[in-house]
């Protein structure tokens, strides 16, 4: 089976860190929600919360320590912004870090919006609790980003990781 071939249908958590965005005109949450639901996922959960490290640890912590969320996605507080402190929230939760998420992530926002690419702290990784490993993504907040990051990347390999996670159970 290729890579890229996997239908794993996904339960998947997405948070939105932004000072001015609420539930109702969160235009990267609904961008993310749809293109999943259209792939085939469901949503298990959709929230906002504020560029604020606890209350971004504590939502994080809450769903991956949650079985019925198999991933988590993240959209918002990841550029160079002293508000900006989504990475520095969760990145010290991951047990390990996927470094292939963010190099492609700059490399192809630089074929959009040039050196800009280097002022963002996407990255994506896993965060073992317990005996659940749940994939984690960590995605700009503007519309565009994520959508670049949903379509040209995370949903071409979401079932296959969702797999992979799901083989094992953690000891």
């Amino acid at each position: 089976m290729s890579h890229t071939s996997s239908t794993t249908s996904a339960s998947i958590a997405v948070l939105t860190v932004s000072d001015t965005r609420s539930i109702k005109d969160d235009h990267s949450g609904v961008i993310i929600v749809e293109a999943l639901q259209v792939a085939g996922h469901t949503i298990a959960n959709h929230a906002v919360v504020t560029d604020e490290l606890k209350e971004i640890k504590t939502i994080v912590h809450q769903w991956a320590r949650d079985i019925a969320i198999q991933v988590i996605i993240v959209s918002g507080g990841t550029g160079a912004s002293p508000r900006d402190v989504t990475p520095d929230a969760i990145v010290p939760m991951m047990t390990s870090i996927l470094p292939g998420f963010g190099e492609l992530f700059r490399q192809l926002s630089f074929e959009e919006i040039g050196t800009a690419s280097i002022l963002s702290r996407a990255t994506a990784g896993w965060i073992d609790v317990d005996t659940i490993r749940t994939p984690i993504f960590l995605l700009p907040g503007s519309p565009k980003a994520v959508t670049l990051a949903v379509s040209k990347i995370i949903l071409p390999q979401l079932s296959h990781l969702v797999d992979l996670c799901g083989m094992e159970s953690l000891q």
